[in-house]
């Protein structure tokens, strides 16, 4: 049996790991707050630019854009959305997994280079030995910003339009709930917005919609903001998802530490009586000795 001394030290090892633990799941419930706010503002506004984007390209009947452009898969570029930190369960894990399944499904694949966003899957794919774009980003999830996406959206577009790959997906954690983050594999280029549920030329009164100026030049500048919000709402989509998972994980960490806790405090009573008895064992013995 350990020592007191050992069981001592370990108790407060275990209850200084909870102190840790409560404390990054109070963190986690207040950023998750915020980033649950964006997420739930980006959703409408994504599925009204998909609808109004969809009605301007009926509109404007058939549309030839470099974004547009279907080309058979040969050289793909997968961005993979992972947390900066760990310590949220198996919320990274699973991004790279489902990353992992998508190229094997894929060998026709010939040329595969990852977009890696945040420091866990720059980490995990560079052990790996897969190439890299250009460029990386790490840090980005402490404050979604609209110019990061704007960035890494220009940057794949940049080499669609060159020709230099044929597509372009995001793997990504999608936020459900805090203790529910789906993994989700979307295409961002080529660009193919979803069908409106109104006419397509018509607005959700069945208003018929007056272009000015004409409907391909107003598809022409929509097209690249509907690349950008859709990364947007991706990393907004992750920064909530690794919120829901490091409050969840913090939550039942803290559990654990609590039981742990319950169980070294019962053994060291035990072995506290255990001493306490055998002492007084002692002296009964040793006084009756003496007489």
């Amino acid at each position: 049996m350990a020592s007191l001394i050992d069981i001592r030290r370990r108790l407060r090892s275990v209850k200084s790991t909870q102190q840790i633990t409560k404390a990054m799941k109070m963190v986690a419930a207040a950023k998750l707050r915020r980033a649950q706010d964006r997420v739930i503002g980006a959703r409408p506004y994504a599925k009204l630019l998909s609808n109004v984007l969809a009605s301007v390209m009926a509109k404007a009947g058939e549309v030839k854009h470099p974004l547009l452009a279907v080309r058979e898969e040969k050289r793909v570029i997968l961005v993979v959305m992972a947390g900066d930190r760990g310590l949220c369960g198996a919320f990274n894990t699973n991004v790279h997994r489902a990353t992992q399944h998508l190229i094997a499904e894929h060998p026709g694949w010939t040329e595969v280079r990852v977009l890696p966003v945040g420091k866990k899957a720059i980490e995990f794919w560079r052990r790996r030995k897969y190439p890299f774009t250009e460029k990386t980003y790490s840090g980005i999830f402490a404050g979604v910003r609209y110019a990061d996406a704007k960035e890494i959206a220009g940057q794949i577009a940049q080499e669609f339009v060159a020709e230099k790959v044929d597509a372009v997906y995001v793997v990504v954690n999608e936020f459900r709930s805090v203790l529910s983050q789906v993994v989700r594999t979307v295409r961002l280029l080529p660009l193919s917005p979803e069908a409106p549920a109104a006419a397509p030329s018509t607005g959700a009164e069945g208003v018929e919609y007056i272009y000015e100026p004409d409907a391909k030049t107003i598809l022409a500048w929509l097209l690249p903001r509907y690349l950008e919000f859709g990364v947007y709402r991706a990393l907004a989509e992750s920064a909530a998802a690794e919120m829901g998972a490091r409050m969840t994980a913090m939550d039942s960490a803290s559990k654990n530490a609590g039981e742990m806790i319950d169980k070294l405090t019962l053994t060291y009573n035990r072995a506290r009586q255990a001493r306490i008895t055998r002492e007084l064992i002692e002296i009964v013995s040793g006084a009756a000795a003496l007489e």
